[in-house]
């Protein structure tokens, strides 16, 4: 009973439909935001927005039955159940903060979508070597801001009047939101050699650093195809295999039967 509920659970128009709820519910949720579509339909909202919550709770339910306590094994089922349970949290008695994150529903997307498992997988294997990259930075960031503090905070103290207005500044300038016009050129006009600091903290952050970044999460991503490649070649070659052994098998017992004929 299980493995047929499990098979079915598994079938491609079963996924496709969670999917398509899934995508339905995004919608809906977003339409809850708009005063106008609430005063129009919604009613109809509302009902639409708790027919995509049953539908949610019942696979949740029937994985349940299926697999057991097998369930709670998977890191993508625990993320289905915690996603669903918090859309189920009443919103009374202070708890309409966690009635705000079902919009994580949307996120479910991620765990019937396997290309979007492995951009994730390959994200979260990338997360050690990024502490190390985010660790650099902080480094940087820090030893900046006690520099800019101390050189500019006197005539800009509402961009580098302490530690942490300089920290946040530096970062608007990594981003290069609005970082020459904006700040650098007015702090350049008091102090003329300023670009000696701000050029090569741009050059080390945003060309370097945030590069490295990226490099880590795009080779996790190599490496995560790669393992899959593997996986399914080492499968096709043990269904040859298998499909070899049963031609020898027959061959076999066809000469047999063949010398007892004889």
């Amino acid at each position: 009973m299980r493995a047929k509920l499990a098979a079915w659970l598994d079938q491609a128009w079963v996924r496709n439909g969670i999917i398509a709820v899934i995508l339905v519910n995004a919608v809906v949720l977003g339409l809850e935001t708009s005063e106008t579509a609430m005063a129009r339909a919604g009613g109809l909202i509302i009902a639409i927005d708790t027919i995509c919550l049953a539908i949610f709770v019942v696979e949740i339910a029937l994985k349940l039955i299926a697999q057991g306590g097998r369930f709670f094994l998977r890191g993508w089922n625990m993320f289905d159940f915690v996603i669903v349970g918090i859309s189920l949290v009443p919103s009374a008695q202070g708890l309409s903060v966690l009635r705000a994150l079902r919009i994580l529903r949307v996120l479910r997307i991620l765990t019937v979508a396997p290309r979007l498992q492995r951009v994730v997988e390959g994200f979260i294997t990338a997360l050690p070597g990024m502490g190390s990259v985010f660790l650099l930075m902080a480094l940087i960031f820090y030893i900046g801001a006690v520099m800019a503090t101390k050189l500019f905070a006197a005539s800009f103290p509402d961009w580098f009047g302490t530690l942490a207005l300089s920290a946040y500044t530096l970062f608007q300038i990594m981003t290069l939101e609005s970082w020459s016009m904006g700040i650098v050129r007015p702090v350049m006009d008091v102090y003329p050699y300023a670009w000696l600091f701000f050029v090569p903290f741009i050059m080390v952050t945003t060309f370097a650093v945030v590069n490295l970044l990226v490099g880590l999460i795009v080779n996790s991503m190599q490496d995560a195809h790669h393992e899959e490649d593997v996986a399914a070649t080492d499968a096709y070659r043990d269904e040859v295999l298998v499909r070899l052994e049963a031609i020898e098998k027959r061959l076999a017992a066809q000469e047999g039967q063949s010398a007892d004929k004889q």
